[in-house]
């Protein structure tokens, strides 16, 4: 494959054409699966069905074409939106947004495997939750995710309320797959910390709660602004109890990713770690997808969690040094994908260092402000956008005299890790290409510079 605009080790549809959210990632029978919303038909949103890989080792993927469809005459005709999954009595099972309106108001909908290898899901015929509870005038009903707390399994269900243009996660007590009792808000736009971070709002996309691993939790949200996908939050904090339900109480939060092409984010929690992966969108005009033939993939999967001062920690997951092939040096030819990894310590205060790709695409690091600035000015977005984008994205961590800054790009999705405490995803096009180069640009510093390619297919 010679062309470099286009994702070589990163989750899509092989077919190409459109792909958003992912979707349901699982753990099954020794392979990882992950499914995404994909219209099969064209490079641009509408038809959703579910698209599915799977792995061995999350290096590795393998694209098994459409998990989901939607069935014509039922609650899901209009899309089979986003959603999670679980296994269920053995059984690899979805449960997702059925769609048959046209306002943002789904179902719940359950669909269980049709085998163990999870060839398809088969849509049961009757949505187990058909709508809002009553009483309550909503913009948005979507997106189930499920957890389990002190033995119990909730639902979480993201949600708007019409009349106010608050945005809200809804929750449900579920006593069996197929039993589901309301029980509430988890968590409104009223609360004093949310209004803060997660805002402004319509909606709270694609809610997922993720143990922390010190009793606490990470509440993650996507900002939906009245037909804007924005960006997407975290927010640490506890869960009380509240009556017959559960409460969410954030103490502190923020940016989940700095960038602008990083939304809509699934979880999979394991013994050890919690993966996440987001759908990373195209910067270009829509046009310009329409003649590639593809539209949008999922990022690395991301290891999230805390740090042991009880901030976020996020890390491309483990397994992703294995795709790292030949060794490069500053000055050599960019190949399609790549990682760099930048060991900064500053020498004097405000000391800055700065790794060029191509001369379209910079990333300055400043150990002592803790900040991290991606300038793309040199290829500047061309997606037709309500509310243009700036050349730059900043991301800021706590300060101090060394930086790690580990940059993985794969064709033109850049995803930049700084001190494991902030991420800055950006789509960029045309790829950054030519030669790269690490230096001192403030102050004196000494730079440490390990560099890669990544080799090996596309894998879907």
């Amino acid at each position: 494959m010679d062309d470099r605009n286009i994702t070589r080790h990163h989750v899509r549809p092989a077919a190409g054409q459109w792909c958003n959210d992912p979707n349901g990632p699982l753990f099954h029978d020794g392979r990882y699966h992950l499914f995404f919303q994909h219209n099969p038909g064209a490079p641009v949103w509408g038809d959703i069905h579910w698209g599915h890989a799977s792995s061995p080792d999350l290096v590795t993927w393998t694209d098994h074409g459409i998990a989901l469809a939607p069935t014509p005459g039922t609650r899901d005709e209009r899309g089979a939106w986003s959603g999670c999954a679980v296994v269920e009595g053995g059984v690899p099972t979805a449960v997702y947004t059925g769609m048959d309106r046209d306002d943002g108001i789904g179902s719940v909908m359950l669909a269980p495997a049709t085998d163990d290898v999870i060839s398809s899901f088969r849509a049961e015929p009757a949505p187990v939750v058909p709508g809002p509870p009553p009483g309550l005038d909503l913009n948005a009903f979507r997106d189930p995710y499920l957890f389990t707390h002190e033995g119990r399994r909730w639902a979480l269900i993201g949600a708007g309320h019409r009349v106010t243009g608050a945005a809200d996660v809804l929750l449900y007590r579920v006593h069996s797959l197929t039993d589901w009792a309301y029980a509430g808000s988890l968590l409104d736009a009223a609360d004093p910390v949310a209004a803060r971070v997660a805002a402004p709002a319509t909606v709270w996309e694609c809610p997922a709660l993720l143990p922390a691993g010190d009793g606490r939790w990470i509440l993650i949200l996507s900002l939906w602004i009245d037909g804007i996908t924005s960006s997407t939050v975290r927010l640490i904090g506890d869960l009380r109890t509240d009556g017959d339900g559960l409460r969410f109480v954030p103490t502190s939060g923020g940016m989940l990713d700095h960038g602008r092409d990083f939304y809509a984010p699934a979880a999979l929690i394991e013994d050890d770690r919690t993966l996440v992966w987001g759908w990373s969108w195209e910067s270009r005009s829509e046009n310009a997808s329409v003649e590639a033939g593809h539209a949008g993939c999922l990022t690395y999967p991301r290891e999230v969690g805390l740090h042991s001062d009880g901030t976020v920690r996020m890390a491309p997951a483990r397994e992703l040094d294995g795709l790292r092939g030949t060794g490069l040096a500053p000055g050599d030819p960019l190949p399609p994908a790549y990682e760099i990894q930048l060991d900064v310590r500053a020498e004097v205060p405000d000391a800055e260092v700065e790794l060029d790709l191509g001369g379209t695409v910079s990333l300055r690091v400043n150990p002592t402000r803790g900040v991290l600035v991606l300038d793309r000015s040199g290829a500047p977005a061309t997606a037709e956008a309500r509310f243009p984008r700036r050349d730059r994205a900043v991301a800021s961590v706590p300060g101090g005299v060394t930086s790690q800054l580990r940059v993985l790009v794969d064709g033109p999705l850049i995803e930049a890790f700084l001190d494991e405490r902030a991420v800055i995803t950006e789509k960029v096009h045309p790829a950054p290409s030519g030669t790269f180069t690490a230096a001192v640009a403030h102050g004196s510093a000494t730079v440490t510079v390990s560099a890669w390619s990544v080799d090996g297919p596309n894998p879907a």
